[in-house]
């Protein structure tokens, strides 16, 4: 070994180790690590729900089809591993439609879901010259929405659309309609 060597060796075994230097090496090893680990997302907002609220048709059919609204009994049953939704709405007006779709749910906020689902429209009596706020003809729908758990509570507000297409008997007309209400979560 050279003679700078020697000094060097002799000089580092007379000092304590520094515990401090080391400390602070593995918690910037840990940190560093930290920072490789990906970003927390926002999760869909969580739950099931049972709800009530209004639905407004927005088209009509020919003269006989009219435009109406009502009220509506909005259900969602969300799968818990994977961001799909089994939803329900019963449209309550002149007619009884009933719609169940599935939808897609993708995060907003941690509190803000929005979705996009696909489903069929049954109005009780299809062929009824009475409307649902989506028609009187068995149709297929599309239903975009947004559902809003409050903070520190079980209660959901929901909104949405249905697009129903070739909806009304005479006109074959495509429905539209929106629908707006709170909901309790289970």
């Amino acid at each position: 070994m050279n003679r700078t060597m020697k000094r060097i060796r002799k000089k580092n075994q007379n000092q304590p180790i520094n515990m401090g230097a080391i400390a602070l090496g593995v918690a910037g090893i840990l940190l560093g690590w930290g920072a490789l680990a990906p970003a927390a997302q926002a999760q869909a907002a969580y739950g099931s729900y049972i709800g009530i609220g209004a639905s407004v048709g927005l088209t009509e059919g020919s003269e006989n089809e009219g435009s109406s609204a009502g009220g509506v009994i909005s259900v969602r049953y969300r799968l818990l591993e994977i961001p799909v939704s089994l939803r329900t709405q019963v449209l309550i007006s002149e007619q009884t439609a009933i719609v169940p779709t599935v939808s897609y749910d993708f995060p907003i906020t941690w509190d803000l879901d929005g979705y996009l689902g696909a489903g069929v429209a049954f109005p009780l009596d299809a062929g009824d010259t009475d409307t649902s706020p989506i028609g009187n003809e068995t149709s297929f729908v599309l239903q975009p929405g947004v559902d809003y758990a409050l903070p520190d509570s079980d209660l959901v507000i929901f909104g949405n659309a249905i697009i129903a297409f070739d909806a009304y008997e005479e006109s074959g007309d495509t429905a539209a309609a929106i629908q707006a209400g709170v909901g309790l979560q289970f």
